[in-house]
């Protein structure tokens, strides 16, 4: 392996760095979706619902300061949002405008932690398969100084160019796979969990309309 890696030429070393920064991130984001996973978000959103029905808000808040993820950081800040105004906001559309910018805001911090390093991932997968083109370029060069030196066209002249072409092609190709496949990956589940979050939201938007639509609100 260590001779095929020196074969490769110097442009393997930019090649092993982003396949070991490629593996960094995988292993990071890997374990934190696995963490979100484990995160029950339906019965959380049940739970802030019924507390909120019996008028427990600071008990609501507390459960989603406690419950790690994205979905209970938003309804946090809505949910802190809402026990702020609630009683010196009378009118229910202002109070529902003051919850939604609060959560809004906050989603753009929650989600930004989701993607956290998923751009790495993002350029190693357009940039290593040019690292390959242009080791496959510099192998072809140094084959044909080879040829021309020799004055005469011979295996053995050429074949080092050649492998320093094909094993600069091969890695940042196998490279390149190796960072698209996992960032389209964690994009679809980010795309679920921002799902979950505008689900949550809007969840807690209707209960503060409804609510405060009552007439004994």
């Amino acid at each position: 392996m260590l001779e095929i890696l020196i074969g490769g030429g110097p442009l393997m070393i930019p090649l092993m760095i982003e396949s070991m920064l490629a593996l960094a991130v995988l292993f990071d984001r890997a374990v934190a979706f696995h963490a979100n996973s484990k995160i029950d978000t339906r019965s959380l959103r049940a739970k802030v619902l019924a507390l909120l029905r019996e008028d427990r808000v600071d008990e609501a808040i507390n459960l989603c300061f406690s419950t790690p993820g994205p979905v209970s950081a938003v309804l946090t800040a809505g949910l802190q949002s809402y026990a702020k105004h609630r009683m010196v906001t009378k009118r229910v559309d202002a109070l529902r405008a003051v919850v939604q910018d609060a959560m809004e805001d906050y989603t753009h911090q929650a989600m930004s932690a989701v993607e956290k390093r998923m751009n790495i991932l993002s350029f190693i997968g357009s940039s290593a398969p040019l690292f390959g083109m242009t080791g496959t370029v510099t192998g072809m060069i140094k084959s044909f100084n080879a040829i021309a030196g020799a004055g005469t066209l011979q295996g053995g002249v050429v074949a080092s160019g050649i492998a320093e072409a094909l094993i600069t092609t091969a890695a940042g190709l196998l490279i390149a796979m190796g960072a698209v496949i996992p960032f389209h990956y964690f994009t679809s589940r980010t795309e679920q969990i921002e799902l979950e979050v505008i689900e949550a939201g809007a969840e807690l938007l209707d209960f503060v309309t409804i609510r405060h639509s009552e007439p004994d609100a």
